[in-house]
C-alpha cells in the first residue's frame, strides 16, 4: 500500500509543471481571442446582407466581400440620421466620375411653365342690332369668319317706322326751306325746332350723318337702310338672313377685333405668391418652333377651380397679323424677377421625399453628408436657404452612389454598435415528427452509436 502511494505521488509531481503551463497558456490566449473580431462581410449586390465571415449571398449566390466598419461621426456637425461620412481615394473618385461644384451666390430667375388657350379680348367684341322693327332685304356679310372693316356694309333692312320718320324729316326740311324771307322769327324758330327733332330721331335710330345727308339731297325716303360694321374685325356669329323679321333685341352679327388677344393660362394655387399683374411672360406655339410672343399678366382671376386646383391667369398680347387664333393651345412661361440667392446645381441635391441631403467635400477625399433646406428651383439650380455656406464644395454627378455608400456605412456602424446581424442565418430547426430518430429501447445498445459524432 505504501509502495502504491509513493508511485502516485511521484507521478503527480511529474505532471504538475505541465498542467501549470497549460493553465497559464490558456489564460493568456483567451483575451487575445476575444480581442480579435471577425471581419464583417457583405454582398456587393445586396448590401443589406451582412455576415461575420466569408460566405455566399443567400439571394444571388455571389461571394461576400469584406467591408470596413464605419466609425461614429464625432465631429462638430453630426451627419443626418442614416448617413455617415465617406472617404474616397482619387482612383475611386475617377471610377465613379465624381465631380464637385462650389456653392455660389448668384441671381436666380424663377419661372412658371404652364399651358394656355388663346381667346378673344372680351372688351373688343361688338354686337350689331337694329333699334327698330325691320325686315332683312339683303346680307353683305354672308358667312361667319368674314373679315370686315369699320364702316363696311353688313346688311340692308326695311323698316316701316324708319320710313315714316324719314318722311317726317323731309316735311320738316321743306317747311324750313319754304319759309318766306321776311317770315316772323317765331315761325322760323318753330320750323327749325321741328327739323332738329326729326333729324335727332333718325340719328337715335342709328342713321349715319352721311345717310341723313343723302336723304336730304334726294328728297325722298330711303326704302333700305344699310347697317355698317362698327369696328374692323372678324364676323364670329351671324343670325341675319334674307327676308327675316328682326326686332331690337335680336343680335344680327358678332364682330371681334383680333388685333389684341388674351391667353388664358392655368396656374396651380401653390404658385400664386409668385404672380403679380404686369409680370412678363412668353408665349409659344407647338406648331411654330422658334416664334415667341411677349405678353404681360393682365389679370389673375379670383376663383380656384375645385377639380384642378388651378387659377386662371389672363395674359394680354398684341396680334397685329392675326397669327394667334381663338381656341389655339399655347405654351406659357411666366418670368419672375431675378433674386440674388445662395444656390447649388440640381444634381448635387439628393431628395428622399422627406428631406434633402448634399455631400460636402471636406478635404482628403472625405465627403460628409449635410441636410439642407431648399427654396426655388430654376435654370438647373436649387436655392439653398439653410445647411450650406458660400464657398463650400459639394459632390456632383455620382452623388447617388456616394449616398448608397454613406447609408451602408451608417448601417454597418449601427450594426457594430448594437451587435445585431442583419440577414444572419437562422438556426436550422431540429427534425420533428416522423423524421426524428427514435430512441433505442431501454436496456438495449444504440445500433447507430458508432455513426454519431
Amino acid at each position: 500500500m505504501t509502495r502504491n502511494r509513493l508511485l502516485s505521488l511521484g507521478l503527480l509531481a511529474a505532471l504538475l509543471p505541465g498542467l501549470a503551463a497549460l493553465v497559464v497558456a490558456g489564460c493568456g490566449s483567451k483575451p487575445a481571442v476575444e480581442a480579435k473580431k471577425a471581419a464583417l462581410h457583405t454582398c456587393p449586390m445586396h448590401p443589406e446582407i451582412v455576415r461575420d465571415g466569408p460566405g455566399e449571398c443567400p439571394i444571388c449566390g455571389m461571394d461576400l466581400v469584406p467591408v470596413e466598419e464605419a466609425k461614429p461621426d464625432t465631429g462638430p456637425a453630426a451627419a443626418p440620421a442614416g448617413y455617415a461620412p465617406v472617404a474616397l481615394d482619387a482612383r475611386k473618385r475617377q471610377l465613379l466620375g465624381l465631380r464637385t461644384a462650389r456653392v455660389t451666390r448668384a441671381p436666380l430667375s424663377t419661372t412658371i411653365r404652364t399651358v394656355g388657350r388663346v381667346a378673344a379680348d372680351e372688351r373688343l367684341v361688338h354686337h350689331v342690332h337694329t333699334r327698330f322693327e325691320a325686315y332683312v332685304e339683303h346680307v353683305f356679310a354672308d358667312f361667319t369668319g368674314k373679315a370686315v372693316r369699320k364702316g363696311e356694309p353688313l346688311a340692308a333692312v326695311y323698316s316701316p317706322e324708319l320710313y315714316a320718320s324719314q318722311q317726317e324729316y323731309l316735311l320738316a326740311l321743306r317747311a324750313v326751306r319754304d319759309l318766306p324771307p321776311g317770315a316772323a322769327g317765331e315761325a322760323a324758330a318753330g320750323a327749325e325746332r321741328l327739323l332738329d327733332a326729326a333729324r335727332t330721331r333718325l340719328r337715335l335710330w342709328e342713321m349715319s350723318a352721311a345717310q341723313v345727308s343723302e336723304l336730304a339731297a334726294k328728297g325722298e325716303p330711303l326704302r333700305q337702310v344699310v347697317l355698317t360694321a362698327p369696328i374692323s374685325g372678324i364676323v364670329v356669329a351671324r343670325t341675319a338672313y334674307h327676308g327675316m323679321k328682326v326686332m331690337p333685341q335680336d343680335t344680327l352679327f358678332d364682330i371681334v377685333d383680333l388685333s389684341r388677344v388674351w391667353v388664358l393660362a392655368d396656374v396651380y394655387e401653390s404658385e400664386l405668391p409668385r404672380l403679380r399683374p404686369g409680370q412678363r411672360a412668353e408665349v409659344t406655339l407647338s406648331y411654330w418652333p422658334g416664334r415667341r410672343w411677349d405678353a404681360r399678366v393682365g389679370y389673375v382671376y379670383p376663383e380656384v377651380d375645385e377639380k384642378t386646383r388651378t387659377v386662371k391667369v389672363r395674359l394680354e398680347l398684341a396680334n397685329p397679323r392675326s397669327d394667334l387664333k381663338p381656341g389655339m393651345f399655347a405654351d406659357v412661361v411666366l418670368l419672375g424677377a431675378p433674386r440674388d440667392v445662395l444656390q447649388v446645381p440640381d444634381d448635387a441635391v439628393l431628395d428622399s421625399g422627406t428631406r434633402k441631403v448634399v455631400f460636402v467635400a471636406e478635404g482628403d477625399g472625405v465627403l460628409a453628408p449635410r441636410e439642407v433646406t431648399t427654396g426655388e428651383h430654376a435654370g438647373g439650380a436649387w436655392e439653398v436657404r439653410s445647411g450650406l455656406s458660400e464657398g463650400e464644395e459639394v459632390a456632383l454627378g455620382a452623388a447617388f452612389l456616394v449616398d448608397s455608400e454613406s447609408r451602408l456605412k451608417a448601417a454597418l456602424a449601427a450594426y457594430g454598435a448594437t451587435g445585431s446581424r442583419s440577414g444572419a442565418p437562422e438556426a436550422t430547426p431540429a427534425p420533428a415528427g416522423d423524421e426524428a430518430p427514435a430512441a433505442p429501447p431501454a436496456g438495449e445498445a444504440d445500433p447507430h452509436a458508432g455513426h454519431r459524432q
